[in-house]
């Protein structure tokens, strides 16, 4: 991950104010149920009768334990997944040179305020200077919450964050429920950090699957990507051309599937290139389910 790919791609998402994570198209999303969400205490007091009009949460339908997470803060002290018993947990990408992080920063701090013990906010400096001097922006800032500088352990746990800010939150039993992309108002983290606690929130709960749009892994369930069409494909066509996207790497030097490049970085002009002839070559291999097998399943290089 370099400065430069992510100054770009933080400037891309720098308006995104309210968005619900990086929406796809497929996206499908249910209302929510007590069984498939803890705190239902929470829901049954939300947005009595069902109101259309009131805020919406999204989370994961079915959410999966947060990566691992150990490093120290820029003081020294232990930052560890091992702390975070009964805690709403937010683990915020950032960078001191980035304008939306810098919007986002009194938010955070606010919630930290607010929720003390019961939330804990993380930050994870992505910035290429020493630690100090990160240490020193943190204090003018008045950061109150712990900042640990970007690790290749981290990066890769958490999927090769592209866009800054972006923002995992996690709930009491350490599972990631939503994946936030731009910096996000102070009632949009409120609400969610009220329900995950059981507390009464005046919004409705919807659930959605994810495909990878919060953990980048999950890009492989998915059936659509961003900016890449499978009109005109046979279902055996499809499933051939979305393993391929899903087991070749792109060439942009992201170090990610083709599918979690489309996914993750949606202007990738790489990837798009890429994903178009996949589909090119899957829409001519024949209509046959039999003969899908015998498409290459190797890299398909700078074309």
């Amino acid at each position: 991950m370099t400065k430069t790919n992510i100054r770009k791609a933080a400037l891309v998402w720098a308006g995104m104010l309210a968005i619900s994570g990086a929406a796809l198209g497929v996206r499908q999303v249910k209302a929510s149920s007590a069984r498939r969400m803890p705190n239902a205490a929470a829901q049954q007091t939300a947005a009595p009768g069902g109101n259309d009009k009131s805020p919406v949460i999204r989370f994961v339908k079915n959410p999966e334990q947060s990566p691992d997470f150990q490093a120290h803060d820029l003081t020294g002290n232990v930052v560890s997944k091992a702390s975070w018993n009964s805690k709403v947990v937010i683990v915020t990408f950032w960078a001191s040179w980035c304008g939306p992080c810098r919007v986002e920063i009194p938010v955070l701090i606010a919630l930290q305020a607010k929720y003390k013990d019961r939330v804990q906010i993380i930050g994870v400096s992505v910035d290429e200077d020493p630690p100090e001097k990160i240490l020193q922006f943190a204090k003018r800032a008045g950061i109150t919450y712990p900042v640990v500088m970007m690790t290749p352990a981290l990066e890769k746990a958490y999927g090769g964050v592209v866009a800054l800010p972006t923002s995992f939150v996690i709930d009491t039993n350490g599972r990631v429920v939503q994946r936030h992309t731009g910096a996000y108002p102070f009632e949009t983290y409120d609400r969610e950090i009220q329900w995950l606690l059981g507390m009464p929130v005046d919004a409705r709960v919807e659930t959605f699957d994810d495909v990878g749009q919060v953990l980048l892994k999950n890009a492989a369930n998915a059936t659509e990507l961003p900016g890449v069409s499978f009109d005109g494909l046979t279902d055996a066509q499809k499933k051939v051309a979305l393993h391929r996207l899903n087991a070749e790497n792109c060439t942009c030097g992201c170090k990610l599937t083709l599918a979690e490049c489309r996914i993750n970085d949606s202007t990738c002009p790489v990837s798009l290139k890429i994903a178009a002839e996949v589909v090119k070559e899957a829409a001519q291999s024949g209509a046959k389910p039999e003969q899908q097998s015998s498409l290459k399943t190797g890299s398909s290089g700078d074309k």
